[in-house]
């Protein structure tokens, strides 16, 4: 199979984003959304899980980060299940637990079709330097629910908020690069519905 890769924009009153994604890539980010902590959090996204994610956004930020985060979230959202075609040869499920320093996060995906994000993770702080924490649940929302994703996010423990979210990132992407992995044994779609 050819590389799988997929563009998305979107335009509304609020946000302007091109994003485009490559799941066969080299895990290079590039471009960006102004907010500089969502950055650094798709910069570990790619890194880890070796995808292609190029982003060029802008919003209202002048209100606050919120809309920008979660049409962020969607548009990669869109982009990954675009990229993912039918599907077929897929792995589909994929987890993974992350240390980063004293916090773990443990993430589990299943690319089946249907979204649903369960969060378990709180934060020590609301901030961290000028990003509200709470916009990590907002873009892991936007992002299941627009990659037809099952999301299960599981924080046991963790006393610094950046550690945690990185922990959440970087476990996000070893997940969904295992998911997105195609197994040479199957060339049917991984259910027994025949579709996903």
């Amino acid at each position: 199979m050819g590389s799988r890769s997929a563009k998305v924009e979107r335009k509304t009153k609020e946000t302007d984003i091109a994003l485009s994604l490559m799941i066969e890539g080299a895990g290079t980010f590039s471009g960006g959304s102004g907010v500089g902590f969502l950055d650094h959090m798709l910069d570990l996204l790619a890194r880890h899980g070796l995808f292609d994610i190029a982003l060029k956004a802008g919003g209202d930020r002048q209100v606050d980060d919120h809309h920008t985060v979660e049409d962020v979230g969607i548009c990669l959202g869109q982009a990954l299940l675009k990229a993912l075609g039918d599907k077929r040869g897929l792995r589909r499920y994929g987890d993974a637990a992350v240390p980063m320093d004293e916090a773990l996060a443990q993430v589990a995906v299943d690319l089946g079709g249907r979204a649903g994000l369960v969060f378990n993770a709180a934060f020590p702080d609301e901030k961290i330097g000028a990003f509200d924490t709470a916009l990590v649940k907002e873009f892991m929302q936007a992002l299941a629910s627009n990659a037809a994703m099952t999301l299960h996010v599981n924080v046991p423990y963790g006393d610094n908020a950046h550690h945690v979210a990185e922990a959440i990132f970087k476990a996000l992407a070893r997940a969904l690069d295992a998911a997105t992995a195609l197994d040479p044994r199957r060339t049917d779609v991984p259910s027994t519905k025949g579709v996903l």
